[in-house]
């Protein structure tokens, strides 16, 4: 079964949009590993997480409820792009899954970065005079703080990035249609 272009886009959007479901709940499996204060006191209650809720749990909602939207938003400019340049269908949805994987790929070394510099300024008092809200360890709040920062600068990084793919399929169709058609 093939599909067209057109459903493939909304098929993309919707495994975009999946993928960063599955990428902040896993991510905030670690982000709340290096700072559960910050969920407890901001992001529990931000995203109305009952009480009671297993911790962990807890962290996996507030990463789907944050990300989902993310994955469509970050993917749309690559999407949209491939729906017009790429000439096939099946490329089209070859270079959308890589433009995904890449996108998570930047976010998850954003992510890590964002938690070395969470570490290195708490360590050594870089960002002293930097308040953290009331009620929450200065420690976890930038740690996490940083890291969710940081992984959302990669997604939007990764909006950039995602076109490649597009980009090459584009031109690797073209090449060979030109091909198909002086042969």
């Amino acid at each position: 079964m093939r599909l067209g272009k057109f459903p493939t886009f909304f098929l993309l959007v919707a495994l975009a949009a999946l993928a960063a479901s599955v990428f902040g709940a896993l991510h905030n499996q670690l982000s709340y590993s290096v700072g559960p204060d910050y969920f407890h006191a901001i992001k529990f209650p931000q995203f109305a997480i009952p009480e009671g809720t297993p911790p962990r749990l807890g962290a996996a909602q507030v990463g789907v409820l944050a990300s989902w939207w993310m994955g469509a938003a970050v993917g749309l400019p690559a999407f949209l792009y491939g729906l017009i340049a790429v000439p096939t269908g099946r490329s089209y949805f070859a270079a959308g899954l890589g433009g995904i994987g890449l996108v998570v790929m930047v976010s998850t070394f954003a992510a890590l970065l964002g938690l070395l510099g969470g570490i290195v300024s708490e360590s050594t008092g870089l960002l002293g005079p930097v308040g953290t809200p009331e009620g929450v360890d200065r420690a976890d709040y930038l740690r996490a703080g940083f890291m969710h920062d940081a992984t959302y600068f990669g997604g939007m990084l990764g909006a950039l990035v995602a076109i490649w793919p597009m980009h090459r399929a584009r031109a690797i169709d073209t090449a060979r249609l030109n091909r198909m058609q002086a042969g």
